[in-house]
């Protein structure tokens, strides 16, 4: 970052909503940017990954619909198209309910496939630094920002955005910064808020994550719906989602199970690990036929705690801003933890790379991000959370095991209803009205 003259951006950290930081920032000539990892290597833990039309208009904004595009069997569909199938699973023999239909469809990627492309379209000006977590930062009333990692290397820069996910540092650097602050204003109540923010809570829910050779399950079940049909499986406190990625070369496996009076007390042992099957299938022993040749074919899944992010007072502080799971991470149950790391840093890139963001105005702006994006975040925090009782049959008023023929059908139509109407945004609306305000907002400043 030898030219003084351009706002300098530093992206602490290399997944989804970082490079895709990067990327956008790399349209502007005005900036430069640079990617910090905290891994050894540029690498997404997780496998599937959904995108629906919302955070897929940004990708063709981008220019990356193609690339992306060529590590999928699954191309882009306009109009209403036919997404999953529903079933209350819980039961000897399951029970079709609902038809999910969207417009425009979910595409589907194998995590990693979708960060090598954000990879090779990284700017050609953009350094990517592995193996560096933040350690601290200091933001002075005027200079830029300094910032050390763990392995004690520096830089500095005008701009820091913490894109490192669920154990954001920067998100602690950053809450730590205004604790301190509204301390030193006898501010102690404000204080103890800030601080219980930092640290991650679990949710009560825990995932059982596998990927499926397709032709093991062909060969145990030929003719298993899954193939041709995304299918959520639910039941109470617990639902399984599954849907073909890789050419259809792999099924994409998840099996939740929520206790939800434990929401938001902590969780003890390891958040990520690799567990032997017996661990979580003998939960499901009495679903039906559909969901017993699935598991019958998971081999040592992977379990995740799953951890969110509490309600921030805010993204930002100075210079400092939080993207994607460092400033809002949710409950996975509405597919759109990528899509929101997405919206957050083109939404920002933007924000920076606009003509009246100067470096003089650079606080400005990101207060700007702060005011119009977090409060749509949070509200989609909520609908995540809400689609994750909904799926697990936790309805107020209603127990469905105690529900027969007629009724039943008719309270799980209603259900998925909710649901979907809870879920809609997803591929109704665009970031295009959100982004137009905080650009006028800019513009009038």
């Amino acid at each position: 970052m030898s030219n003084t003259k351009k706002i300098r951006v530093a992206v602490c950290g290399g997944g989804i909503g970082g490079l895709t930081a990067a990327v956008a920032l790399g349209q502007y000539p005005n900036i430069e940017v640079e990617v910090y990892e905290a891994a050894t290597k540029f690498g997404e833990l997780g496998a599937g990954i959904g995108i629906f039309p919302r955070p897929w208009q940004i990708m063709k904004k981008l220019g990356l619909d193609q690339d992306l595009l060529k590590s999928t069997e699954i191309k882009p569909k306009e109009g209403p198209v036919t997404s999953f199938r529903y079933r209350k699973s819980d039961r000897p023999e399951g029970l079709d309910f609902y038809t999910l239909i969207t417009q425009g469809n979910l595409l589907t990627f194998h995590r990693p496939d979708f960060q090598q492309v954000l990879l090779r379209r990284l700017p050609k000006s953009c350094r990517t630094c592995c193996s560096k977590r933040l350690r601290s930062y200091i933001q002075r009333p005027s200079g830029p920002i300094e910032v050390t990692f763990e392995d004690g290397s520096r830089t500095t820069c005008d701009v820091l955005i913490g894109a490192d996910g669920l154990k954001s540092a920067v998100r602690q650097a950053l809450l730590g910064e205004k604790a301190q602050y509204a301390g030193s204003q006898q501010k102690f109540q404000e204080a103890a808020d800030i601080t219980s923010c930092i640290d991650p809570a679990w949710s009560g829910t825990n995932a059982y994550r596998a990927l499926i050779p397709a032709h093991r399950l062909r060969e145990k079940s030929p003719n298993h719906p899954i193939f041709t049909r995304p299918t959520q499986y639910l039941g109470k406190n617990g639902y399984i989602i599954a849907y073909p990625i890789s050419h259809g070369k792999m099924i994409n496996f998840v099996a939740f199970l929520s206790r939800h009076n434990l929401e938001n007390t902590k969780f003890n042992g390891p958040w990520v690990s690799t567990v032997e099957k017996s661990d979580f299938v003998h939960l499901f022993a009495n679903w039906e036929p559909e969901v017993q040749e699935l598991m019958a074919c998971v081999e040592r899944p992977l379990k995740w705690a799953i951890h969110t992010v509490r309600p921030l007072p805010s993204f930002v502080s100075g210079g400092v801003a939080l993207v994607g799971d460092a400033g809002h991470a949710t409950v996975p149950h509405q597919g759109s933890g990528a899509g929101h790391a997405i919206e957050d840093a083109y939404f920002l890139a933007t924000l920076l790379g606009h003509p009246a963001t100067t470096r003089e105005t650079l606080h400005r702006a990101l207060r700007i991000y702060d005011q119009v994006r977090r409060p749509y975040a949070l509200r989609m925090q909520e609908k995540s959370r809400l689609n994750g009782r909904y799926f697990t049959m936790n309805v107020d008023g209603l127990n469905f095991d105690t529900l027969s023929g007629d009724r039943l059908r008719e309270k799980l139509h209603q259900l998925g209803e909710t649901f979907t109407k809870n879920w809609e945004w997803a591929w109704t609306t665009t970031i295009d009205s959100s982004l137009q305000q905080a650009i006028q907002l800019l513009e009038s400043s």
